[in-house]
């Protein structure tokens, strides 16, 4: 049961009675009406500003339209208490009657409460992604939390979710790789390689890939021709390397659907990127021309040539930009473009990418070329595309700054020069990792205390709201000792009197979880999971303070000895909480605990 969704389409029933009655416009047409709940509780139970939407289209003052409405909802039996407020908003209290039946619907639809109706609209999510040139560090595991729970929120809000990590296995990068890794190479040979070269990756991660060459090699590298060798060394370090990244994620709990090889948009027998340009030039999106130096660009390694262009300035990008070079080779962006133009013949209604906070400026030109290729327009300031095929959204991780009781940590032995995400893991547990990720919103920028996500107090949110799930479980088991047939699934508990519930605190906290629909709803729509351990902390707080109210106000204890009917109310409460509470944490990929340690 979603109270919002039900309140909204009464109220809407009795617009379409306020216009059959003459009183509203014939032709009116209605908006989504939308309920909310009011900021301060004192204004009552839901609000909704339909009269001041309606006033305009429908010529009349906002305030008359409310009162047209008030008279309509003060007759409905589920409605206690209408009232205007301000130029025209309606205030509502609902009969105790309409919350007590949120728990029933709790218990009754289980798992499946909050959850979507199914659309099942298709959405593709790219996230971490990141180059497979070493070991994920804390930066990534913010994009990889976030994505995740993001997938997960999707999937329980009804869409069918695709989880993809994109490959950089082509170019300069992983090249460099390769070079690095013959050098552990000849050092497992017994070579004195020295110090690393600039550039290259001096991590002991590759220690082991070197090792791995001579077992499978020998000596026999060192007869080979150096690009070969390079060439054999790269696609070493990268199995290996997506190996340990897929394990890395895995301690996280985090698995994708799709490895997306970038290697393989112009291998095995095809050019996607060479299709991505025609499919532009059939737009007229393509030119012949020369590019201005970017700004800060070393001019001794600035060329100024004839290159192929895409006409990006023609969906609000600041300059054109290259896709091949003057020698016929392709650009780094061309890569991209291509990548994202395979995403788009797949198929998916919706496709959304998690950027870190490094990429930003390589946002724009994404954006228009996902434009171009599927046709629609840019929104920079939102960071999406509208219309056309299919939207993309991309969204920004900010960075993490990994501190210990207030002081920074700045490296990992083993990584070299960067905080490893199996070191944060293995030091403080997945779930306090998972959490603490999502418990503020991406694009802010998140310190992240390895002493404080361990603390087993009300300042620590993920032992808070795993606490709350805990307590409730423990709520049962004492309850068998006075009451052996109040079980959780017991009948007696699930057809419990619920009009007993009638205490502030109690009413408070089924208001809270009857948000829970729209809290998905809402956080599915604006891609934002962090909205949902806000909500889980707060509803924990609500759920541990009804319990202290008890412990001061014996008859406002959870179990009730001189009362079986009113325990048996609390306890269907209880479990409605306890449900929801787990429900929310597994949309976060965090554990719902029925014991704490």
């Amino acid at each position: 049961m979603n109270v919002y969704r039900h309140v909204e389409g009464r109220i809407a029933a009795l617009l379409e009675t306020l216009k059959a009655e003459g009183a509203l416009p014939a032709d009116l047409a209605l908006p989504v009406v939308e309920v909310e709940a009011p900021r301060d509780p004192a204004h009552g139970d839901l609000a909704t500003n339909a009269a001041m939407v309606l006033a305009k289209p429908a010529r009349m003052r906002p305030r008359d339209i409310a009162e047209l409405l008030k008279v309509k909802l003060a007759a409905d039996p589920e409605i206690a208490k209408v009232e205007i407020a301000g130029p025209g908003f309606l205030n509502m209290t609902l009969v105790p009657q309409v919350w007590q039946r949120v728990i029933t619907a709790i218990l009754t639809e289980g798992k499946a409460f909050g959850g979507g109706t199914g659309s099942g609209e298709t959405v593709n999510i790219e996230y971490v992604s990141a180059n497979p040139t070493g070991p994920m560090h804390i930066g990534h595991c913010r994009g990889a939390v976030f994505g995740d729970a993001l997938g997960n929120l999707l999937d329980f809000a009804g869409f069918k979710v695709t989880r993809e990590y994109y490959i950089n296995d082509a170019g300069a990068q992983v090249d460099k790789l390769g070079r690095s890794a013959i050098l552990r190479y000849r050092e497992a040979l017994g070579e004195t390689v020295g110090e690393i070269p600039e550039g290259l990756y001096p991590g002991e991660y590759l220690k082991p890939i070197g090792a791995a060459l001579v077992k499978a090699h020998g000596r026999a590298l060192l007869q080979k021709p150096e690009d070969e060798q390079m060439a054999i060394g790269r696609d070493a370090a990268i199995a290996a390397l997506l190996d340990e990244i897929r394990s890395d994620l895995a301690t996280l709990n985090i698995r994708h659907d799709v490895f997306f090889s970038e290697r393989s948009l112009t291998t095995g027998g095809k050019d996607q990127v060479r299709a991505s340009i025609a499919a532009l030039e059939a737009n007229g999106l393509i030119a012949k021309g020369r590019l201005e130096r970017p700004k800060d660009h070393d001019d001794g390694e600035w060329e100024d040539r004839e290159q192929t262009l895409f006409k990006s300035t023609a969906f609000g990008d600041d300059a054109d930009r290259a896709l091949m070079k003057s020698d016929g080779s392709y650009t780094y962006f061309a890569g991209d473009v291509a990548y994202h133009f395979d995403k788009i013949e797949r198929g998916f209604d919706h496709y959304i990418n998690v950027f870190g906070a490094d990429h930003i400026g390589y946002i724009p030109r994404i954006l228009v070329a996902f434009a171009a290729l599927a046709g629609g327009t840019v929104s920079l300031k939102e960071r999406r595309t509208i219309g056309g095929k299919a939207n993309l959204d991309i969204l920004v991780c900010q960075l993490v700054k990994v501190m210990r009781a207030g002081e920074i940590v700045r490296m990992s032995k083993r990584a070299g020069t960067f905080v490893a995400l199996r070191d944060v893991v293995d030091e403080v547990g997945r779930d306090p990792v998972r959490f603490m990720m999502l418990y503020r919103k991406n694009d802010a920028p998140l310190d992240f205390d390895l002493a404080k996500v361990v603390e087993q107090s009300k300042d620590n949110p993920v032992f808070y709201v795993q606490y709350a799930h805990a307590r409730a479980f423990s709520v049962f088991g004492k309850s068998l000792d006075l009451f052996p047939d109040l079980t959780r699934e017991s009948a007696a508990v699930r057809n419990a009197d619920l009009a007993l519930l009638s205490d502030p605190g109690e009413l408070q906290l089924i208001q809270q979880l009857a948000f829970f629909p729209k809290l998905v709803a809402g956080a599915a729509a604006s891609r934002e999971p962090h909205r949902l351990a806000f909500y889980l902390y707060d509803l924990s707080s609500n759920f541990h303070g009804q319990w202290s109210r008890g412990n001061d106000s014996p008859h406002l204890r959870f179990i009730r000895p001189d009362n079986r009917s009113v325990t048996a109310a609390r306890l269907a409460l209880i479990a409605a909480t306890q449900q929801v509470i787990s429900s929310g944490l597994a949309i976060l990929g965090v554990e719902a605990p029925n014991m704490m340690r």
